[in-house]
């Protein structure tokens, strides 16, 4: 199943756990199995902003939300889809390790940037999720991160 959800901006609350003043993602254009790209305008009040520029840090956390999306879907889902949340999930998730990270530049405060990402690998048990992703991130045409990062996922009872 690799059916894309595409809406005008699609509610990133079902798909990540993260929430103000740590939620670096503000809407998702897209999301399959396999890919996402997000949508984050930066603001002054963003805790990973320096001197009127997002940092390298927020970056990659941006890159990292983006890319959990994709295997968070099982936790926030039911499998009738993305008008079925479920409820009280709670999951624990970090970046369990980065293979590839380059910063071209930096984006400054109002601008937006547009994240992808594609599932390279994934591996799933009972308890957890382990995936490792490929990413690009742009302001506008200027590219400013690729990177490639290994997520670890885990739902908490």
């Amino acid at each position: 199943m690799n059916e894309v959800l595409k809406e005008t901006e699609i509610n990133i609350n079902h798909f990540l756990p993260h929430r103000a003043p740590m939620l670096m993602v503000d809407v998702l254009k897209e999301i399959t199995t396999t890919s996402v790209t997000s949508v984050f305008e930066i603001n002054s009040s963003n805790v990973f902003v320096e001197n009127n520029y997002f940092s390298e840090v927020g970056l990659i956390e941006n890159a990292a939300q983006t890319c959990s999306c994709i295997v968070g879907q099982s936790f926030f889902l039911s499998k009738n889809g993305i008008d079925a949340k479920k409820d009280n999930v709670n999951v624990v998730g970090f970046i369990s390790g980065i293979k590839k990270a380059t910063v071209f530049m930096l984006p400054m405060v109002n601008q937006t940037i547009k994240t992808s990402a594609t599932l390279v690998s994934r591996f799933d048990t009972d308890e957890y999720s382990i995936c490792t992703m490929k990413c690009a991130t742009y302001q506008d045409e200027n590219l400013l991160l690729e990177s490639e990062i290994n997520l670890f996922i885990q739902e908490v009872k």
